[in-house]
């Protein structure tokens, strides 16, 4: 939570005025520490959070954290977006969750999150419509076209990758979101090794809804920051509009041979 609070006070020194953490920044480890370690809504992440937001005159995404629901056996992989005044605007939990093999390590989220059933838009001071989400939902770009749809113009992802896919996937995932609908995205990703011994790869990144990497941190380093010019949003959009293009493929069924 220290660091947390050191990295937001320099972004904000740096001119940010939206300051996106990364997932799990309270606590990235093991089930068992997870689970003892898991915070409702109003603990104590949450309430530093509220508090930094208020004092800095900030949109803070507090990253994600491991929400502790009243009633559920499971967690939620939980982002709250805070305003400048302190207040909570949006709650979004995680819908993909990460289970899967990478570099011969296993990943099962599922064992200790509940998955989100609710894409979520938020707003940011200035009235820029804020697209959430976290990580894993990444690879399903289903999910930013729906919240682009909806009226979406900067995804924010809290995230933390592995070092693996980082290095291999990171970019040009965040790229391609942006790119395909016309939005900026905020990507801030995990760097080191967490508390169950497994590393993230870091490099978190501002994507241009034209795909351009605007700013980037290198791996070691902590912080990405760059201006999001609302007029490249308009100029992409109307350059490729895939959103005025897009046909609902729900009813579709595939063919084999001549369609």
């Amino acid at each position: 939570m220290a660091a947390a609070e050191t990295g937001v006070r320099s972004a904000v020194a740096a001119g940010a005025n939206l300051v996106v953490l990364p997932e799990k920044w309270p606590l990235l480890a093991d089930d068992e520490t997870t689970l003892a370690g898991a915070e409702s809504i109003d603990g104590p992440a949450m309430q530093l959070a509220a508090s930094l937001s208020n004092e800095l005159g900030i949109d803070l995404v507090a990253g994600s954290f491991a929400e502790r629901v009243a009633g559920n056996d499971r967690l939620s992989n939980t982002s709250v977006h805070f305003g400048p005044d302190g207040q909570m605007k949006a709650v979004y939990r995680k819908i993909h969750l990460f289970d899967a093999q990478v570099a011969g390590r296993s990943y099962r989220e599922s064992d200790a999150f509940a998955p989100g059933a609710n894409p979520v838009l938020s707003e940011a001071a200035d009235g820029t419509v804020i697209g959430m989400a976290i990580c894993f939902d990444l690879r399903f770009p289903e999910l930013f076209a729906n919240l682009a749809a909806a009226g979406a113009e900067v995804f924010v992802l809290p995230a933390a990758f592995t070092r693996e896919t980082t290095q291999s996937h990171w970019e040009v995932l965040c790229r391609a979101r942006a790119i395909e609908n016309g939005c900026h995205l905020v990507a801030a990703n995990q760097d080191g090794i967490d508390g169950a011994g497994r590393p993230a790869g870091g490099q978190s990144m501002v994507i241009s809804p034209w795909g351009e990497l605007l700013a980037g941190a290198a791996p070691g380093t902590s912080m990405a920051v760059a201006d999001l010019d609302p007029e490249s949003r308009i100029t992409a959009q109307k350059s490729i509009p895939t959103g005025v293009l897009r046909r609902d493929q729900s009813s579709f069924n595939p063919m084999r041979g001549i369609g």
